[in-house]
């Protein structure tokens, strides 16, 4: 029987942090494996192809990858250039699954089941940390481990409509009627939402793109009407640093998106809190309950849940977890990533021992560390991964040496009207403080409109909002 230190490190999913971690690995001379559930290298990335990134090349390469692509002869992109999720895959994944470094290691099509310790379940302990991992997959076979690093993200996960929690009554019912983020609208999927009604519901990126993609259908495609349903009492939230914002692209979506809602191209609503959903004459019936318990009903043609996603951590039922009962991150990530507090731009620098569990050896990395926190960007899961992989390595003070330079969204506290804690950080802060550096979940937040909007308010709901996955581009 092989030493622990002569087993691979198993890597999950080889979406861009995955495959940054195969990048280091190989780097650092570590044996890896990694396993991809999809047919291809960025498999989920694959799936929102059409959409552009706010973020340019400059963030979203990892030093390590680019490093082995350079040695390779790799023709970099323009670093200022907003790459689409396509030109993300075709221009930097595949070529970096394609180095002979890798593409030995990388196994697609193998979905991971489940992780335990080979022989213990998670009550045993004696010998626990000089046990393998054992990786069973979804085909039946399994595979030793000495670490695991899960990149596999949240992309399969995303969060139902039902403002509880829990999917809304009936949102099984109409499936058919449903799309989750990020639809082809004027692609791929135009034809299922041309000369019809849709309602996108949630606050984030993806609402944002969503939206303006079916703003512009609703300018060549008569018949073609926008709804957006938002669950927090205002959306100012939602319109952003603009100029202020470090990346452009990401101040500019705001500004758009609010274009098109002062001039009645989207039409907004506030306070809205699904309940249930139930087929009716070939539309949806969407019922709203309100703060007070009151009940009202839209119908429309489609609906788009850009609701953000949440972690599956349910192939680490038999690993010793140490998860925030709130955010679903580690205990020690949690505070440093609650939207509450944190934009995109705000989250401090953290590595391997924010990352740890109890379970020695396991990381969950990337867009599935951090639970269900919107706030995640790809510079974060590239800084991770060095970080964990130098841990890997024995060198703990590379690993501890956590460096993060990540780009403000030029905005505070996502809304001055309800503050976090009582104090609004937009405020007059007291003397001596340093900044607060809060800022909310979609980067698109800020006080910053010149000009009241006219809304339609279903209801004045408490302070949060809706959440979406925002921040990964």
């Amino acid at each position: 029987m092989k030493n622990l230190s002569d087993l691979p490190v198993v890597v999950i999913g080889a979406g861009p942090v995955g495959l940054a971690a195969a990048a280091h690995l190989h780097e650092r001379g570590i044996a890896f494996t990694v396993l991809e559930a999809g047919d291809t290298p960025g498999s989920a990335v694959r799936q929102w192809g059409h959409v552009r990134v706010f973020s340019p090349w400059r963030y979203n390469v990892d030093p390590a990858a680019r490093r082995l692509l350079d040695d390779a002869g790799w023709v970099a992109p323009d670093p200022e250039a907003l790459p689409t999720g396509a030109e993300l895959v075709s221009d930097y994944l595949q070529p970096l699954a394609d180095l002979p470094g890798l593409k030995p290691h990388l196994r697609h099509g193998a979905r991971v089941k489940a992780i335990s310790r080979r022989g213990l379940d998670r009550l045993r302990t004696a010998g626990r940390e000089r046990t393998p991992f054992l990786i069973r997959l979804a085909d039946g076979e399994e595979l030793l481990a000495r670490a695991v690093i899960d990149a596999s993200g949240t992309w399969s996960t995303p969060n139902v409509l039902g403002a509880c929690g829990l999917p809304a009554r009936g949102e099984a019912d109409v499936a058919a009627f449903l799309e989750h983020a990020l639809p082809d609208v004027l692609g791929a999927d135009r034809t299922r939402f041309a000369g019809r009604h849709t309602l996108v519901v949630g606050a984030g990126h993806s609402a944002a793109n969503t939206l303006l993609s079916l703003a512009e259908l609703a300018g060549a495609e008569p018949g073609t009407t926008v709804t957006w349903a938002i669950r927090s009492a205002s959306p100012t939230r939602n319109y952003g640093g603009g100029a202020a914002d470090a990346l452009p692209a990401r101040g500019a979506l705001g500004s758009r998106l609010r274009g098109h809602v002062d001039a009645g191209r989207i039409r907004l609503l506030t306070g809205f809190s699904v309940h249930a959903l139930a087929p009716t004459g070939g539309r949806v019936a969407v019922v709203v309950r309100h703060a007070d318990g009151g009940e009202e009903s839209i119908t429309v043609d489609r609906i788009v849940a850009a609701t953000g996603f949440r972690p599956d951590h349910s192939i680490a039922a038999e690993l010793r977890l140490d998860l925030d009962p709130v955010m679903g991150a580690t205990r020690a990530l949690a505070p440093l990533i609650d939207p509450n507090e944190h934009s995109c731009g705000t989250v401090p620098p953290h590595g391997v021992d924010e990352l740890s569990h109890p379970e020695t050896g396991y990381y969950a990395v990337g867009m599935k560390s951090y639970g269900r926190a919107p706030t995640f960007l790809m510079a974060t899961g590239y800084e991770q991964v060095r970080s964990v992989v130098a841990a890997l390595a024995g060198d703990w003070e590379a690993a501890r040496d956590v460096q993060l330079e990540l780009p403000e969204t030029g905005v505070c506290n996502g809304n001055p009207t309800e503050p976090v804690d009582g104090d609004g950080c937009c405020g007059p802060a007291p003397a001596g403080a340093e900044p607060a550096g809060r800022g909310l979940a979609t980067g698109l937040s800020g006080g910053l409109l010149s000009t009241p909007l006219h809304l339609t308010t279903l209801d004045a709901s408490p302070a949060g909002g809706q959440t979406g996955g925002c921040c990964a581009g």
